[in-house]
């Protein structure tokens, strides 16, 4: 019967070393990556935050009265209603 047996590899420490150096470079180049997207994407939500506040919020106050017949209106758009003889009318914004 076969038995699987394995050698263990061998590097020279020096090879081990010069390895373990590129990946200390490759993991701080990581985290300074990380750090920058954190940063970016603070940033980010902050311009957004900042874009919607510059935003006005208008209140548009209506009157009208109406004695039993149909008072329709629409706001930045063509008004629709009927007058008090039943005929329809429409005007032009």
């Amino acid at each position: 019967m076969e038995e699987n047996t394995k050698e263990v590899a061998t590097i020279p420490y020096f090879a081990h070393e010069s390895e373990m150096a590129r990946m200390e470079r490759q993991i701080k180049r990581l985290w300074i990556v990380l750090i920058m997207t954190i940063v970016f994407l603070v940033a980010s939500n902050a311009a957004w935050i900042y874009y919607e506040s510059q935003i006005d919020e208008i209140t548009i106050t209506a009157e009208q009265s109406a004695d039993g017949q149909s008072n329709n209106y629409a706001i930045g758009g063509d008004l629709y209603g009927s007058s008090s003889e039943g005929n329809d009318q429409e005007t032009g914004s």
